[in-house]
């Protein structure tokens, strides 16, 4: 897939098509799967895919993407700002996510 002349939404989009509809939140300090309430672990999560994207008008608006797969559980996508604009708690979690020994092979 070139995404690189691709937005968020449109990555998004196409993923949800092969199934990856499942949404993603803290809440209350948990990583929950918003679709079915489902509280998940940083050791259960693979991550997929990611992709960085820099704002279109303002380049210091730095997203970025993953596409996310809880075997068994859910599949789905968590579009995040980066940078000086990340939010501290979830980015530590997702820092944990891609440290787990499923990302790492």
């Amino acid at each position: 897939m070139n995404t690189t002349e691709k937005n968020e939404l449109s990555v998004i989009r196409e993923f949800e098509e092969k199934g990856y509809t499942s949404n993603y939140k803290m809440i209350d300090g948990k990583f929950t799967d918003l679709e079915n309430n489902l509280v998940l672990n940083s050791d259960e999560i693979i991550i997929i895919d990611q992709y960085r994207y820099e704002g279109m008008f303002n380049p210091s608006d730095l997203s970025i993407l993953y596409i996310l797969s809880v075997p068994g559980k859910s599949m789905g996508t968590l579009l995040l700002p980066y940078g000086p604009q990340a939010d501290g708690e979830i980015s530590w979690f997702m820092k944990e996510v891609s440290q787990n020994k499923l990302n790492s092979k």
